[in-house]
């Protein structure tokens, strides 16, 4: 009996992924271990194993399949004596999953009491044999408890998708509103273009979300529309900071080039460890205080952003995190982190001060509670001792949910982080 692979859950919040590129083909000669396909998540591009032996027999999804939902089958693998016939008749299984036509529905509504069911329901014109009748969840749920055929509705939803109001109307037996169609050439004046139509040969080109992409962008419209983000901003001299690094790195035998953000990150690292509290996390049982202190950094790559994470960062020193680092961003950009390594962090750092960045707000990254947002350094005028003077300075914003870190407790949070920016002997301690 032919061995069926399914889509892997490759994070534990995987629901769905790109079958990027397949690495065998029908024919070929699979043992447990053999990397066989490259699946594409949400943040990275993962190698994926065999666990079974056998010879492939189909590959049922092509390269570049996207949004193929976890246990979907993909290909099916031939034990030993058995050849394509074995193939013939054979039905993969299907794994139980939420229906497919329910992009719509974001969460489940609450169920109604349904009335008793009517003997008249409304006749419509029925769908072809096999053709897919499009519902949403509430209203299938409806009509199976009420003895309705879906196919003897018409659906008022959009593209004549049967809801909740269809149902009802089947069952008191009135008739289904609909909305009254306008002339083709009303259609035509009023109708909006989709992204595709507005882009003409010549102006641009429509290019397709990514997974991570589409990730992104939800992720941060929920930060910014549920997360009551406040901000606050500090100036940090860095002239001794700036100073200790080119020691550090001019010292014979040095096999390490520490960068400012080597130190930001060791900063952010002890200031929470001296304030707690702001190490945590809302949750509607109560506040989530963490016990480590694991620091994720934003780093850019082609597909978007993703934050690789310095565990346990105020346990390490300079060299080790500038090491780590590096080892993170450069396979963050190859798309090689295992997810273990980009989720789970305690608090984010986002640093544009490469691109010459002054000053900017971060959108915090849920659950976290707080993300510092660090611009560059710059020689700006300082008064010192009521003398005017030059100072190197660098602009940090920490976006703060107000739920979790409020003013003073983000007042503090700060001010720590500025006196081991501007002693940085403190932090080699």
């Amino acid at each position: 009996m032919p061995t069926t692979i399914t889509m892997p859950a490759l994070s534990p919040t995987m629901t769905e992924g790109t079958l990027a590129r397949w690495l065998i083909k029908e024919g070929d000669s699979v043992s447990a271990g053999d990397i066989i396909a490259e699946i594409e998540t949400d943040k990275a591009t993962m190698e994926v194993e065999a666990v079974d032996e056998g010879s492939v027999g189909q590959l049922l999804v092509p390269e570049g399949t996207e949004g193929v939902p976890v246990n979907q089958p993909i290909a099916l693998l031939l034990e030993d004596g058995e050849d394509a016939s074995s193939l013939d008749n054979f039905q993969a299984p299907v794994p139980a999953a939420a229906p497919a036509e329910t992009p719509a529905a974001a969460a489940p509504p609450v169920e109604p009491a349904i009335p008793a069911p009517s003997p008249a329901p409304v006749s419509a014109p029925s769908a072809a044999p096999g053709e897919r009748i499009f519902a949403s969840p509430l209203a299938r749920r409806m009509a199976e408890k009420a003895g309705l055929d879906l196919a003897a509705i018409q659906g008022t939803g959009p593209r004549g998708r049967i809801v909740k109001a269809d149902i009802e109307a089947a069952l008191s037996g009135a008739p289904v509103a609909t909305a009254p169609q306008p002339q083709a050439s009303t259609v035509q004046a009023t109708a909006p273009q989709s992204a595709a139509q507005a882009v003409s040969v010549g102006e641009g080109e429509l290019i397709p979300h990514t997974n991570m992409r589409k990730v992104i962008a939800r992720r941060l419209l929920e930060s910014k529309q549920t997360v009551p983000h406040f901000y606050l901003t500090i100036d940090c001299e860095m002239d001794r900071l700036l100073a200790l690094r080119k020691e550090l790195n001019d010292r014979d035998g040095a096999d390490y080039k520490i960068s400012v953000n080597d130190f930001v990150i060791r900063a952010v690292a002890l200031a929470l460890r001296k304030t707690p509290n702001a190490n945590a996390s809302w949750s509607e049982e109560g506040m989530i205080r963490y016990g480590s202190v694991d620091v994720s950094v934003a780093v850019a790559i082609d597909a978007g952003l993703i934050t690789p994470i310095v565990r346990n960062a105020d346990q390490k020193g300079l060299a080790e995190i500038s090491a780590e680092m590096k080892d993170l961003a450069a396979r963050a950009r190859e798309g090689k982190l295992m997810p273990e390594e980009y989720q789970g962090g305690t608090f984010s750092i986002s640093n544009l001060g490469m691109f010459g960045v002054r000053e900017f707000s971060a959108i915090i990254n849920p659950p976290q509670s707080a993300i510092l947002a660090v611009g560059a350094g710059e020689q700006r005028p300082v008064v010192k001792d009521g003398a005017l003077s030059v100072a190197t300075v660098m602009s940090c914003t920490l976006s703060c949910d107000h739920r979790v870190v409020d003013g003073a407790l983000g007042a503090q949070l700060l001010g720590v982080f500025k006196n081991f920016i501007e002693d940085p002997m403190t932090m080699l301690l």
